[in-house]
This record gives structure tokens, C-alpha cells and sequence, in this order.
């Protein structure tokens, strides 16, 4: 892939960016409720209402919000939060690294299990093995993920004691070092595993679909005549080129994870975008709902171009063109 391929894919991020953020704008903004009602309540008097209005620019036509917000965007200002009073960019920074945190773990857990149990079902088509895997992985597929959050958070927290019930560490603790990163691994456990749960399941379906095509190929034939082990085709020969269209699967979800790691930190009390997304809602404080739309837009546009680099690390034949 070359850097002018990859410099113009880049060049796209801009208006896609811009788009989903307008669409977002508009919405929240012709949305019914008043954020300042929200914020200040419904005990105080119209000055007091029309100086608030006047001081987030929300007494501005639609149009000139909409400018003067993009422009303070290409800024690094995503304005002043309503409810915390300080500007939107520093809280949203402040609540990145524990979904990030979540939603990397999330997403290799899905990626090496969702593949590995993929393989192994192929491996033993329609064996038994292969029908527990996919009744298991269809199971999970289907179930909401806040539905498979509450019922771990019952039986493994609640019940059985083996995780914490909520937040990202012991409250109160005064860890440091490798206790401390114990400590978050052990929080940590759980709510990735929930999480990963729906994308483990795809993962592995369409895995396990892949390389079933793979083994029907001729070539397959062929490796087995040469004396071929089954382990070394399954790994060696046919796991890469079936991974293409898994590639294409997880590079696709990663919205979908995001979207799940919301409900996820909800359930969970993790001291995340989540959380503070849902806070966001209730309260119409628009300034940091469109940060995390920005925030996700972006992720959701990157995870495609990184997409695309996994496409040509897999199978070098397949090239790149601007059209």
C-alpha cells in the first residue's frame, strides 16, 4: 500500500468526520427539551434563562451554532461543558483511557479467542465439538449484551465473589505498581469479558465459516496428497487467506463495540465514556455528546483504513487504487 494511497484515505477522514458530527448537531439540537432547563432547573426567572441561553450561544439561528462550532472545532475547542462548567475536550480526555482501557481488551479477546474457537469448530465440522461451539456462539450472539452483563455481574460477582461488583479499582485502596495493576486487571476482567462476549461469537462463526470454504478449495487437495498434517493446513496454509473476510468483520464492529462498551460501564460502574455519555443524555449537555461523537466518528473511520493495511499484510496480491 502506498503513502499517497494511504495520505488520501486519510484526506477522506475530514468530511466523513465533519458529516457525522453535522448529523449529530442538528439532531441534538432540534431535539424537544431545553439543556438550560435541564441544567438550572425550572425555579428561576426568564433574565436568568436568556443571560444562560446567551452565554453557551444557544440564543443563535441553528446555522450560526453550527458554524461557530465547527469552526472552534478545527481549534481543539469542543466548547465548555454545561454541567461541569470546564471545557468539554479535558472531561472527554479524562474518561478515555478506561474505555479505551475496556475496548482494546474487548476487542483482542474477541479477535485470538473469536479465531480460535473458529478454527477448532472447522477443524471438527459438524462433530459434535462444532455443534456445542456454534449452538454456544449463536446463544451469545443473540443475547443483549446488557442481558449477558447483569446475569455475570449476579453469578460471578454477586453469587460467588470471584470479581468486584463495580468500578475500575478497590475504593479506598491505596495501591501502587504491580498491585495496583492487579487490582485493575481483576475489575477489568469481567466487564471485557461481557463485552467480548457478542464478538467472540461472530467472530468465531464466521471464522469457522471461512475455513470450512478454504478446505473445499483444490488446493487444500493437494497439500493433503503431498502429506500435509491437518494441523500445519488448518494454521499454515488455510488460516490466512480465510481471515479476510474476519478482517473485514472486525474492522466493521468496531462501532459496535464502542456502542456496547456504553452499556457495558453502565452496568458495570466502569469510570468511563459510558458513563459519562449516559450523564450526557439526561442532562442535553450537547457540548460533550457531540465530543464523544466526534471521539467515536473518528475511531469507527481509522479502524477502516486499519482495515485495509490488514487486507495487504494478509494477501500482497490485492493492491490499492484511488478510484
Amino acid at each position: 500500500m502506498s503513502p499517497a494511497y494511504v495520505g488520501w484515505r486519510l484526506l477522506q477522514v475530514v468530511p466523513v468526520v465533519a458529516g457525522i458530527v453535522l448529523v449529530g448537531f442538528v439532531l441534538i439540537h432540534l431535539a424537544p427539551g431545553d439543556p438550560i432547563l435541564a441544567l438550572a432547573g425550572d425555579a428561576g426567572d426568564a433574565e436568568y434563562y436568556a443571560a444562560m441561553h446567551e452565554r453557551f450561544g444557544l440564543d443563535q439561528p441553528l446555522w450560526r451554532q453550527v458554524g461557530t462550532y465547527f469552526g472552534n472545532v478545527a481549534r481543539g475547542d469542543l466548547g465548555v461543558s454545561y454541567t461541569h462548567g470546564r471545557p468539554a475536550l479535558d472531561v472527554i480526555l479524562e474518561r478515555v483511557p478506561a474505555t479505551l482501557l475496556l475496548a482494546m481488551v474487548a476487542l483482542l479477546l474477541s479477535s485470538t479467542v473469536g479465531v480460535a474457537v473458529g478454527v477448532v469448530a472447522a477443524a471438527r465440522a459438524h462433530r459434535a465439538t462444532d455443534l456445542a461451539i456454534s449452538g454456544i456462539a449463536l446463544t451469545f450472539h443473540a443475547a443483549p449484551v446488557f442481558w449477558i452483563g447483569q446475569l455475570a455481574l449476579l453469578a460471578f460477582a454477586l453469587r460467588l465473589g470471584w470479581f468486584p461488583v463495580q468500578g475500575m479499582a478497590s475504593a479506598g485502596s491505596q495501591l501502587e505498581g504491580w498491585a495496583r495493576v492487579a487490582d485493575v486487571a481483576r475489575h477489568l476482567t469481567l466487564p471485557a469479558l461481557v463485552l467480548a462476549s457478542q464478538e467472540i461469537a461472530a467472530t468465531a462463526r464466521l471464522t469457522r465459516a471461512s475455513m470450512i470454504e478454504e478446505l473445499r478449495e483444490s488446493y487444500t487437495e493437494s497439500l493433503r496428497a503431498k502429506g500435509v498434517g491437518p494441523v500445519r493446513l488448518l494454521v499454515r496454509h488455510t488460516l490466512r487467506p480465510a481471515l479476510l473476510p474476519v478482517v473485514t468483520l472486525i474492522g466493521g464492529r468496531v462501532g459496535h463495540l464502542l456502542s456496547g462498551a456504553v452499556v457495558v460501564e453502565v452496568v458495570f460502574g466502569w469510570p468511563g465514556l459510558g458513563r459519562l455519555l449516559l450523564t450526557a443524555m439526561q442532562t442535553r449537555n450537547s457540548p460533550i455528546l457531540l465530543g464523544i461523537f466526534l471521539l467515536v466518528a473518528l475511531c469507527v473511520v481509522l479502524a477502516n483504513l486499519l482495515t485495509d493495511l490488514a487486507y495487504r499484510w494478509l494477501d500482497p496480491r490485492i493492491t490499492f487504487t484511488r478510484a
